[in-house]
């Protein structure tokens, strides 16, 4: 299988992250490197070749779309953002496909299809998300606590808990105090894995025992869905 060089530019550790683990997954994908502003971009696309950016459109000093203006012969761009008012300027430029945060890897695959016709990766999302469960199985993120970068299995968190400007990951095996927000976190960990179900509360979905329209069984513990987050609870849990 051809493998097609790609970069991603965002100036947040945690949405690089997402892409990162997102990229890793799919084999036609190779990443070349990250940058974290238009500076950086212009710099590495000088001594390396590109097929496919991934590129925020918020960054420090000249902003995505002004980075893309900027080049003259711009690799395949796919923008990644939490803004949906720049979707017109981002098609004006020719880009692939614009991807809202958090972005979802079945989302996140059919861009990458739509930048890469001729080598499709899966033919059904039922293939897709086999794979994003087999990948999973060993997946891990560091976090930073107590002065350390400490390794947090994705399949042993229980749940996530926000603490104002830090959140409480809690494993089967341990507590991490980290500086993060909810949202940050929502972003990086897997949809098909973990769901919200409050402003302070993600839980793992396979370590819910059981659930009522008000609450959230895990073991040992019960945790209350929040009203705005009730309906979609119900209905991702019921399906």
């Amino acid at each position: 299988m051809q493998r097609y060089n790609c970069l991603i530019v965002d100036d947040e550790p945690p949405a690089r992250a997402v892409l990162k683990r997102y990229v890793e997954q799919l084999p036609m994908l190779k990443l070349s490197g990250e940058c974290y502003n238009a500076f950086e971009v212009i710099s590495f696309l000088q001594t390396a070749n590109v097929d496919l950016i991934f590129l925020d459109i918020h960054m420090p000093q000249l902003t995505g779309l002004e980075l893309l203006r900027t080049l003259t012969k711009p690799p395949k761009v796919i923008f990644t953002t939490a803004y949906e008012i720049y979707a017109l300027q981002s098609y004006e430029l020719d880009a692939v496909d614009y991807l809202l945060k958090p972005i979802k890897f079945e989302r996140f695959v059919k861009a990458v299809n739509k930048a890469l016709p001729s080598e499709k990766m899966y033919s059904a999302p039922q293939q897709i998300l086999g794979t994003v469960t087999v990948a999973i199985a060993d997946a891990f993120l560091y976090f930073r606590a107590d002065r350390k970068m400490v390794k947090v299995m994705l399949r042993d968190i229980v749940y996530v808990e926000s603490l104002k400007d830090y959140v409480k990951i809690v494993t089967i095996n341990e507590l991490v105090v980290t500086k993060y927000s909810m949202s940050a976190m929502e972003a990086m960990l897997p949809a098909d894995l973990f769901l919200r179900i409050h402003r302070s509360f993600m839980v793992s979905i396979e370590k819910i025992r059981s659930f009522s329209p008000s609450n959230i069984q895990l073991p040992d513990l019960e945790l209350p869905i929040g009203k705005l987050y009730q309906r979609e609870v119900l209905k991702i849990l019921k399906s």
